[in-house]
């Protein structure tokens, strides 16, 4: 008898879920701040060195000197600036959304040390007599343009000007300088041109009791306002030395945004048909589960007043490929359980039951590659880890949880008790239940596949292409990016098609020889230009304007000193030996130290692919590669877990005598979790594909990556891991080491 009651809520919950998504998305939407890839903007990480002989850096000074910098960045009018203290001398300036950037970044680092002098040089004033927030851009009573400052003292001031104007003529002069920092491109230089420190003398014929005072010099109105703020901003306490900057033009940054969030819905959309397609009932309830959990994640985002950056959306996209995994392991189990002659009940609660633990083995050795690229990722890789992160989490809630409540409603509500067409079930494929016992295992369509049989052509295929692997990179070597070698980076973007020796005449006439030239995009539009050495600011600054003037963009301008670079490099090679012995140990709590080391040569295998197609194809190899790297070390493990688990499952019900027992049960977890194993794979290629094919250039090399790593992936986890984790349990068994696990012994424990 059908239950209308259970399809009533069912369909009341997806009406209140519906309304309170669709009433509430858009100010989410609108509350999500863009990172500054996204809407243009800059990133520098300062080196904080002290300004005097003896000074030290310490918490303190790295503290004052970001309130500092909060100062100046409040010039700026920007919104939301990001500034953070970093390991014991460093502080990282974001800045998104800035128009003008040069300006931007001689604000930030320029001194503007102002002082009151006599004829001799010595300091009678200097920028601390000044009250705070007090200057501003006026005009003397010739109309020009003048800076007014206010003075705590008027008794001190009282007594300088009494000082100087007691001094023989010509020398009773009050002389203002305003000292910068060596090699700042700043508007006073220009106007000064040969004493750039000088701003003007006046001439004291009598004493001055008051705070109020006017700075005139040959200003603009602009330069004298841009004074203003500097004085107002007040000194820096320090010294700032950039050693990483990136930049991204306004333009770049909107066209990132929009062709990737193309891409995404391309890519979502056919995981959406596919999976309705494949699971029919269950396939639906999965798009609905995974509407929540975009939802979820954007909410998530907004709560924790994250930024989102283009690795990040990458990330999000990618995300719903990888939560419908869990979707796809629970329905292949309910399917199984159906074939086996369960009626859609109790399919639907054994199915639920056994997909548990997988699923969340699967999740948590991806969380491990997510917390270790947060940890030593820099801006946008860790803004990569957060969402993929929030994602695992999300994914497990909605598609677990969520799953289960929508479709038991149906389930229970026993309108598809008979019908097992609707999960996708063939009523040709259903066993006689009489027939079946608990030891009955589900006829596939590859129980003609041998797997096992062909191992060591596998095994020879995967050597031969690791030696191949090993003398390109011997040969060859990476391509590698500023990232790990430092330099300098230029993108140049043209609405016309680009020509390499175009632009390296355009960069001849800044005296720069690029180290090569690589043109991108479906018209060559894109130009990116690498540097030995890094750019100053002046150089940064006049490269910035003068492609903007011939391209009408802004370029994006990267740099990263060798300290850098080296630091870059040594923490991508921790956080890939870090991330796979936390697999390792996981994995043996789990299951056991053989089927550990068998998932980890798989991995690496992977990984070690994938470097050799970016050597092979000179890709550059930079930060977003190492994040790809480190996503497919936790994701691709998931078909490695999905096949261990089914061995698991098998060696409860089969007597393990000799090899061959073993040979059968390895065997058969292949064949039974092949249709899983392609699946959950392909609903992530769907999305990464769509990327590649429609997504922003600035993570084509990301998507690439990815993509050779899933390929891989489920080639080592068929014909690699298992395979292994046999030729090892074997010599065990051999030696007559290998025992009997009890049923207790095997249970997963959560």
């Amino acid at each position: 008898m059908v239950k209308r009651s259970r399809i009533i809520a069912f369909f009341l919950l997806l009406l209140l879920l519906g309304g309170t998504m669709g009433t509430t998305i858009q100010g989410i939407l609108n509350n999500i701040k863009l990172g500054l890839d996204l809407q243009g903007g800059f990133e520098i990480l300062y080196e904080v060195k002290p300004a005097n002989k003896g000074d030290k850096i310490d918490k303190e000074a790295l503290v004052s000197t970001v309130q500092a910098l909060n100062k100046r960045v409040n010039v700026l009018g920007v919104s939301e600036p990001n500034i953070q203290i970093e390991g014991k001398d460093r502080i990282r300036v974001q800045l998104a959304g800035v128009k003008d950037q040069n300006k931007a970044r001689e604000i930030l680092a320029t001194q503007a040390k102002l002082t009151f002098r006599d004829v001799n040089d010595n300091v009678l004033m200097d920028g601390s007599d000044l009250v705070e927030g007090g200057a501003k851009q006026t005009f003397d009573e010739n109309g020009k343009p003048s800076v007014a400052i206010k003075l705590k003292d008027a008794d001190k001031f009282r007594q300088v000007t009494e000082k100087v104007s007691q001094m023989p003529k010509p020398n009773n002069l009050l002389v203002i300088w305003l000292d910068f920092e060596e090699g700042v491109d700043s508007y006073q230089k220009e106007a000064l041109k040969e004493k750039p420190k000088f701003i003007s003398a006046a001439r004291v014929d009598q004493v001055f009791d008051q705070t109020d005072v006017s700075i005139v010099g040959n200003f603009t109105v602009e330069e004298a306002k841009e004074l203003a703020d500097l004085l107002n901003a007040g000194a820096l306490p320090v010294e700032l030395k950039e050693v990483y900057s990136t930049s991204v033009g306004a333009q770049f940054g909107e066209d990132a945004l929009q062709k990737t969030i193309f891409a995404g819905i391309v890519g979502v959309s056919v995981i959406f048909l596919f999976m309705i397609f494949f699971y029919r009932l269950p396939g639906f309830i999965a798009v609905i589960t995974l509407s929540i959990y975009i939802y979820l994640i954007l909410l998530i985002f907004d709560w924790m007043n994250g930024v989102l950056t283009l690795p990040g959306i990458a990330a999000l996209i990618l995300g719903v490929g990888m939560a419908v995994d869990a979707n796809i392991i629970t329905y292949e189990r309910i399917k199984e359980e159906i074939k086996l002659g369960r009626s859609i009940m109790s399919a639907y609660r054994v199915g639920n039951k056994g997909s548990f633990a997988t699923i969340f083995d699967a999740n948590i050795t991806t969380i491990i590659a997510g917390v270790v690229l947060f940890i030593y990722g820099t801006s946008s890789v860790k803004g990569f880890a957060t969402m993929l992160i929030i994602s695992i989490l999300a994914s497990f809630i909605t598609a677990v949880y969520g799953t289960r409540l929508l479709l038991g409603l149906l389930v229970h509500s026993r309108a598809f008790n008979k019908k097992p067409w609707y999960f996708g079930v063939k009523q040709s494929e259903i066993l006689d239940i009489a027939e079946t016992d608990d030891d009955t295992e589900v006829p596939t369509k590859f129980d003609r596949l041998d797997f096992v049989k062909h191992s060591k052509k596998f095994f020879i295929f995967s050597g031969v292409l690791t030696v191949i692997g090993i003398i390109l990179l011997l040969t060859m070597k990476l391509n590698l990016g500023i990232d790990f070698s430092s330099g300098t980076r230029i993108e140049v973007y043209s609405q016309s098609p680009l020509n390499a020796e175009e632009l390296k005449e355009e960069f001849k006439k800044f005296d720069l020889e690029p180290k090569d030239i690589v043109l991108s995009g479906k018209n060559s539009e894109i130009g990116v230009a690498r540097f030995i050495g890094v750019l100053n600011k002046k150089e940064i600054s006049d490269i910035k304007e003068h492609f903007k003037q011939l391209y009408g963009s802004e370029p994006n301008v990267s740099t990263v000193s060798p300290t850098v670079g080296k630091e870059l490099a040594r923490n991508a090679f921790v956080a890939v030996l870090i991330s796979s012995i936390g697999i390792i140990i996981y994995v043996t709590i789990r299951f056991e130290i053989y089927m550990a080391l068998a998932a980890i040569i798989a991995l690496l295998h992977d990984a070690f692919l994938i470097v050799t197609f970016f050597s092979l194809m000179r890709l550059e190899v930079d930060l977003t590669f190492i994040a790809a790297v480190l996503t497919i070390v936790g994701y691709s493990i998931n078909d490695t877990i999905v096949t261990f688990d089914r061995i698991r499952d098998l060696m409860k019900k089969r007597k393990v005598k000799t090899v061959d027992d073993l040979k059968y049960i390895v065997n058969r977890a292949l064949q039974q979790t092949f249709t899983r194993s392609i699946n959950t794979v392909l609903t992530v290629i769907f999305t990464v594909v769509a990327l590649l094919m429609f997504g922003s250039e600035a993570i084509r090399n990301f998507s690439l990556a990815l993509l050779v790593g899933l390929i891989s992936g489920v080639y080592s986890s068929l014909f690699i891991a298992a395979q292994l984790w046999l030729i090892w349990k074997g010599k065990q068994l051999k030696k007559g080491k290998l025992k009997r696990k009890t049923e207790k012994d095997l249970e997963p424990q959560v």
